[in-house]
């Protein structure tokens, strides 16, 4: 049985180092307790091997996912300049950054009062129009009987 899920523990939720022991009942792992700042801070736990199959399970993706953690334009140490390389092919300015809430505030008195939202004071969207007295359209889905 370990052998046959070591195959499919590299960089999924345990790696091979971290199995420590395994019968037909239980399976022993290392784990890392972050609560204890200095010292030991690797552990052995002791699952049933039901149990560990479950834990293990649970980091398995479903099938024609794809698990990407430090790729794609917006991966950590590159991720400045492949925006900035991303803004001229698609020939777009950045936006200026405010530097200060009179910025905000005069942005928001330029806006429309209407489609200011009063309460937080963000830009509000119109997704329906209707007269006074006419039924606003449902966009709730047709209530079935169950029975």
């Amino acid at each position: 049985m370990l052998a046959y899920l070591s195959r499919y523990t590299h960089r999924v939720a345990i790696s091979n180092h971290r199995l420590v022991s395994a019968d037909a009942d239980t399976v022993a792992f290392q784990w890392k307790d972050y609560r204890i700042k200095r010292g030991d801070r690797m552990k052995v736990i002791r699952l049933s091997t039901s149990e560990f199959i479950r834990r293990f399970l649970s980091h398995v993706l479903p099938s024609g996912f794809h698990r990407i953690r430090h790729a794609g334009f917006l991966a950590n140490g590159i991720h400045r300049n492949r925006i900035e390389k991303i803004r001229c092919l698609i020939d777009t300015e950045p936006k200026p950054a405010r530097t200060t809430g009179e910025d905000e505030h005069a942005d928001a008195s330029e806006r429309d009062p209407r489609k200011t939202c009063l309460k937080c004071g963000g830009a509000m969207i119109v997704i329906e129009t209707f007269t006074r007295g006419q039924t606003p359209r449902s966009r709730a889905p047709p209530w079935e009987d169950a029975a």
